[in-house]
């Protein structure tokens, strides 16, 4: 609790207990009303402050606005002896014990997301003249070698120069199996050493590392609005003067016309009395507060599971999620692969092999890295020049003068190459030298063990198709869409086709329908970007992927989809309950109070005692359960 919350206490317990002091003691001598002011003002007196200066900035219509004239008014029938002091005190009173609630609701879920992710480093260690020095991330420059010991969080980005560890990674997944890390392998801001010490050099300034990013990114995701709250600032802008000026008529043009209604003859005190209580029923805060809140604690939550929403409108979005499509490798499947086989020709296997690995020595691309791991030594890339790669197809190389092509088969006919066919399953990377077939090399793909269950559970929370798009051969995208089960596939597409392809699923959407598009974040930007809403999946310390992603998912993980989708669905879920409920027994109440069946009491339940109910099921968003 807050210095500002426990003021408010202060000034509900002092105002509370003067109000109900006053209604036991026979007061001679002194004005009633003067008496009365005291715990009106002290309880009441910021919310006339507001009202007065949302009036002078023309913001007339809020809450605020509603409950200093409904007070004012019951303090005013007072006066003239129609009504009673305690029920504008009482009206204050509870609006007040609705706001403090509201306040603490909001406070606690932020507290709890703060809790969750925890990750932004206090410090980095950096060693000089023998000794550790505690300096600010911020100060620590890229290429420095800063020190973290056993219990210590990863301040910045970097690879592991000297020791071994096992991190502990739950803030950023959501999982509690902790990481192993040696010498050279890389590692990310914001994980626990949990063992060994560990020297980095740092790779990455702590602007631009991982922590940073991701706490921007959660900060910031409050700045996207969607659809529901987009029409609750709508709906309380012309809601809120309608209801104003319904009580102004009901208050006014009984009496004016002497009518009689319900059997209430038109007195102006009995009117003035049911348009000031029809004014309290009518405060929009519960709807006005509840649903921002809904999805702040749902993004809060998905959080919490290692699963990054930049915006409200993402989440509503993902709720309505009718078509999954799948990039197959590093998405389905591990993106680990393996050479499983060396077809030759007037080459042996190991010249061949060496000749490819060194061509694709200066790619990044998952294959290229299993070449190198396969010719087993570091290639010499003084040996290599002239290198051009061809996105989708392969990489031409002049290796020790000799022009080398290793790619698919359209590379070979682009080459005017005959190549041979290969039966066996995996990427096939044929090898032309000096215009001349030698040979093809197998690598193959391993699936991701929790995959089939992803696809089998996508199904039964209601996703309508699942797609797999993948540059692979047919026959390799034919073996993992049956394994997997996933109802269509599309195979041998460049990063174009793929956009393409997308374009076209998107045609077949009906309605509010969503198309969600998964994949790895870097060479999946462009559909990632045209997606309604892009997924990157197995993205820490991944910059292209957490720019052209809409939803971030820390590990490589694909039930991590499942879970995300199950996520907005409960969050949107809450949000159309607290709609219906706030609306409906705003309705039924102001429908109640129009016709004097409610007094103050039932109004201050319709306005404080809603609210209530509708904040705490938003906090319900904020708590995941488990797959």
């Amino acid at each position: 609790m807050n210095k500002k919350q426990k003021r408010m206490l202060i000034r509900i317990i002092i105002s509370a207990i003067l109000m109900i002091g006053l209604g036991f003691t026979d007061i001679t001598g002194v004005p009633r009303f003067l008496l009365y002011m005291v715990p009106y003002l002290i309880i009441g007196y910021d919310i006339l402050i507001k009202a007065v200066k949302g009036i002078i900035n023309r913001q007339v219509f809020d809450e605020c606005f509603l409950m200093a004239v409904a007070t004012l008014g019951a303090i005013l029938l007072g006066i003239i002896g129609e009504g009673d002091y305690t029920e504008a005190i009482a009206v204050m009173l509870f609006y007040q014990i609705g706001e403090w609630f509201q306040s603490y609701a909001v406070g606690k879920s932020r507290r709890n997301i703060s809790e969750l992710m925890d990750i932004r480093p206090d410090h980095a260690n950096i060693e000089r003249d023998g000794q550790l020095e505690q300096v600010d991330p911020d100060e620590v420059e890229t290429g420095s070698i800063i020190v973290v010991k056993p219990g210590e969080k990863v301040p910045i980005d970097g690879v592991v120069t000297e020791g071994a560890s096992m991190l502990d990674t739950a803030a950023l997944t959501g999982e509690s199996v902790p990481r192993r890390v040696t010498e050279g392998d890389e590692i990310i801001s914001g994980c626990i050493n949990m063992s060994g010490l560990l020297k980095i050099r740092t790779t990455k300034e702590f602007g631009e590392s991982t922590v940073s990013k991701i706490l921007d990114l959660v900060e910031n995701a409050s700045s996207r609005k969607s659809r529901s709250e987009a029409f609750i600032s709508r709906f309380a802008r012309i809601y809120t003067p309608a209801v104003c000026y319904s009580a102004l008529a009901l208050a006014i043009l009984p009496p004016v016309f002497r009518m009689t209604v319900m059997g209430l003859p038109a007195m102006w005190g009995d009117w003035i009395y049911r348009a000031l209580t029809f004014l309290v029923i009518s405060c929009p805060c519960a709807l006005v507060i509840s649903i921002p809140l809904s999805f702040f604690a749902g993004i809060g939550g998905a959080s919490s599971q290692g699963v990054l929403v930049k915006g409200s409108n993402y989440l509503e979005a993902l709720a309505d999620a009718a078509y999954v499509v799948f990039d197959k490798t590093g998405t389905l499947t591990k993106g680990v692969f393996e050479v499983s086989g060396i077809h030759h020709a007037s080459l042996s296997e190991a010249e061949l092999l060496e000749l490819a690995a060194l061509a694709e020595s200066s790619s990044t691309h998952p294959i290229s890295k299993s070449l190198i791991r396969a010719y087993g030594q570091e290639p010499n890339r003084s040996r290599v020049t002239e290198v051009t790669e061809l996105s989708g197809k392969g990489v031409i190389a002049s290796v020790d003068g000799r022009k080398v092509a290793c790619g698919n088969d359209r590379l070979m006919e682009e080459l005017g190459v005959p190549y041979k066919n290969c039966h066996s399953m995996g990427t096939i990377v044929h090898v032309a030298v000096d215009g001349v077939y030698e040979g093809h090399v197998v690598i193959s793909d391993v699936m991701k063990p929790d995959a089939a269950e992803t696809i089998r559970r996508l199904k039964a929370i209601g996703i309508k198709k699942t797609i797999m798009l993948t540059g692979d051969t047919e026959a390799v995208a034919a073996s993992v869409a049956k394994e997997l089960s996933i109802d269509e596939y599309h195979s041998g597409l460049l990063p174009g086709d793929k956009v393409d392809m997308v374009e076209r699923l998107l045609k077949e959407k009906h309605g509010r329908e969503k198309l969600c598009f998964v994949g790895d974040g870097i060479n999946d930007a462009p559909v990632l970007s045209r997606a309604d809403v892009g997924i990157a999946m197995g993205a820490m310390g991944s910059d292209a992927a957490i720019e052209a992603a809409d939803i971030v998912l820390m590990d490589d993980d694909p039930m991590k989809i499942v879970k995300a989708i199950r996520i907005a669905k409960k969050c949107i879920g809450i949000v159309h309950q607290n709609i219906v409920f706030a609306i409906g027994i705003k309705l039924i109440c102001l429908l109640l109070g129009a016709l004097g069946f409610a007094n103050m009491w039932l109004a201050i339940f319709a306005d404080v005692g809603v609210m209530v109910i509708a904040v705490l099921n938003a906090i319900r968003a904020l708590f995941v359960k488990k797959l």
